[in-house]
């Protein structure tokens, strides 16, 4: 049984709670931003440590004046704004634990998550979120209040609580200590119905103790900001929010995906963090862009040489001619890349899934060094995170300071660290599962671990496929390579029991018109399906996947569906992954033909 462990670096606080940032950012530096909001003018204004201070205090003072109670549970629904963040640590302000919920969630998941967590009261971004929650709250007793954030319920929950003392709310603020409950969080529900994580304030001040420390390259560097456009609901985005709190990096919220660029351009970010499904899209379209001005082949090269001159930064040694190429290409390709991310960002964290070994060279290749990590919501997200000046890339790096990894006998990754979970709420039957009796917490992930300490994610514990000829595929593998083709939206690899690999494919209906119009065809995807040329560029894509297996886990066949798999269908979660058994159990017919 393989471990390596990092050797703790900092003292992690044994009082205390997340909200001693807030009050220390206005006593230290009360006139520097801490945040940017838009303007009406496509601009940013700022929000100061002592004015966000200000507003969270009165907001919590509207809390504790409509009843809410220290170790109640609050709901949150919004897409990702400043209010959410406002919300988050009022609510810690006034004793309370915060429940985020997808804004993307159905009726049913949010009447579940409210009643398992027992919710006291919610804050909804608008009225059709409250349009969602309303049906069930005869069936919520615990439920009293709903807020809307766009009804105003700012400036409502202010005045509510005009009478509330700065001693009350001092006297509640304080109230919480490390092992007090500070969110929980659901999982995305992947293989069933999601479980509520219960993270501690001690869970957060571990994890971003130490990560803030290791990443002092993206939060304490001069100017340091980042946008965020994550869900908030999401621990991978949270964690950034309360690091970037923690060390008074300018935090700005975006939830306009479509003008990304254009937000990017005026916030001017230092770093950003996304899904691995982000990163191929900005390449995907670049390459796209690029084709469709006759410039396709010079991208290629670009590309190319980005990705051979990062592969040389790992070897301290790089051939004339591929320093030559690249300083060429700086000016003609790579430099309006980052000119797309704002201009000043020089790193990017990714996290939720494998970003794979040409994405991440291609990124460090044109300068924006993509630091990849690993986590879940039951270990406060980063386990595991690439450092600016430690890194292997096709890794997820090494533990951070204070956590240990562990490979078991069947391969799965096993973690310990004060950022692991309190376990699963009203649930100890699948906190037990989870955990073994020595605190190792079993992630489901398979993996291994280099001798100097790097993990590599090499698939799912559970869905490991075994062929008819007894060999074991994690598809995860074949998957994350075919989904980088520009034309891909979704793969799913199948083959358990059968003779063979095959897939499923789904095709990217963004980039699928360029495509047809640089071929000359006409029609929608689901008229192109069978198309000659369409599959001979699916080929393509499944031919460079399987460069990555051995012959017997390679895809022998594959189909192109007629539609795509998204959230608002149930297929995929809202942190973009595939719920296998779902899309497995509507799409049998298809898979069944792939075997015939």
């Amino acid at each position: 049984m393989r471990e390596y462990s990092t050797p703790q670096t900092i003292t992690i606080p044994t009082s205390g709670n997340l909200t001693d940032d807030v009050v220390r950012n206005a006593e230290q530096a009360p006139d520097e931003a801490q945040f940017s909001r838009p303007d009406d003018q496509g601009g940013w204004y700022d929000v100061s440590c002592a004015t966000f201070l200000s507003e969270v205090s009165a907001v919590a003072k509207g809390l504790m004046a409509a009843g809410v109670e220290a170790g109640d549970r609050v709901a949150v629904i919004s897409r990702t704004r400043y209010e959410w963040t406002l919300f988050d640590y009022a609510i810690w302000f006034a004793g309370a634990a915060t429940v985020p919920i997808y804004e993307s969630s159905s009726e049913e998941q949010i009447r579940w998550i409210l009643s398992d967590s027992g919710a006291r009261a919610i804050v909804v971004e608008d009225r059709a979120h409250a349009d969602r929650v309303r049906p069930s709250r005869p069936d919520l007793p615990e439920l009293e209040y709903l807020w809307t954030i766009d009804g105003d319920a700012v400036s409502e929950l202010v005045g509510l609580g005009s009478g509330v003392s700065d001693k009350e709310l001092e006297a509640r603020r304080q109230s919480a200590g490390p092992a007090d409950l500070a969110t929980l969080i659901y999982t995305s529900g992947t293989t069933g119905r999601p479980k509520g994580c219960m993270l501690t304030h001690g869970n957060f001040q571990t994890e971003l103790g130490v990560a803030v420390a290791e990443l002092d390259r993206l939060f304490d560097s001069e100017g340091a900001s980042t946008l965020l456009f994550l869900p908030l609901a999401h621990v991978f985005a949270r964690i950034i929010q309360v690091g970037c709190i923690k060390s008074r990096t300018r935090l700005g919220h975006s939830s306009d995906i479509k003008n990304l660029l254009p937000q990017l351009a005026t916030f001017q970010p230092t770093f950003i963090l996304a899904v691995p499904r982000v990163f191929e899209k900005v390449f995907n379209t670049a390459s796209q862009n690029a084709a469709a001005d006759g410039k396709g082949k010079i991208f290629d090269r670009a590309a190319e040489t980005a990705i051979a001159y990062s592969r040389a930064l790992d070897n301290n040694r790089i051939p004339v001619r591929v320093r030559a190429q690249h300083a060429l290409f700086s000016r003609l390709v790579y430099g309006r890349l980052r000119t797309a991310l704002g201009g000043r960002c020089e790193f990017a964290v990714s996290g939720g899934a494998p970003l794979g070994d040409r994405l991440g060279h291609f990124y460090r290749g044109i300068g924006v060094t993509v630091l990849e990590g690993y986590g879940l919501t039951e270990t406060t997200a980063a386990l595991t995170v690439n450092l600016p000046d430690a890194q292997k890339v096709g890794t997820v790096g090494r533990p951070l300071p204070g956590a240990a990894v562990r490979i078991a006998d069947d391969g799965e990754l096993l973690f310990r660290g004060g950022q692991v979970f309190a376990g699963y709420w009203n649930n100890k039957e699948a906190t037990a599962e989870a955990m073994d009796a020595d605190g190792w917490f079993r992630t489901g992930d398979v993996g291994e671990v280099d001798d100097e300490g790097f993990v590599r994610i090499t698939g799912r514990k559970k869905e490991i496929l075994v062929t008819a000829g007894g060999k074991n595929v994690a598809p995860a593998v074949l998957e994350d390579r075919v989904r980088s083709a520009a034309l891909v939206s979704q793969c799913l690899v199948v083959g358990d029991g059968q003779p063979f690999i095959g897939a499923l494919i789904t095709i990217d209906e963004e980039a699928f018109p360029a495509w047809a119009d640089q071929q000359g065809k006409s029609g929608s995807i689901a008229d192109l399906v069978d198309d000659e040329d369409l599959r001979a560029a699916i080929q393509v894509a499944v031919d460079e996947a399987n460069k990555a297996v051995s012959k017997a886990e390679s895809i022998r066949k594959f189909t192109i569906l007629d539609h795509d798999w998204t959230e608002e269908a149930g297929q995929v979660t809202p942190s973009l992954k595939l719920k296998r058994n779902i899309v497995m159990r509507e799409s049998r017919d298809e898979i069944a033909a792939l075997y015939a």
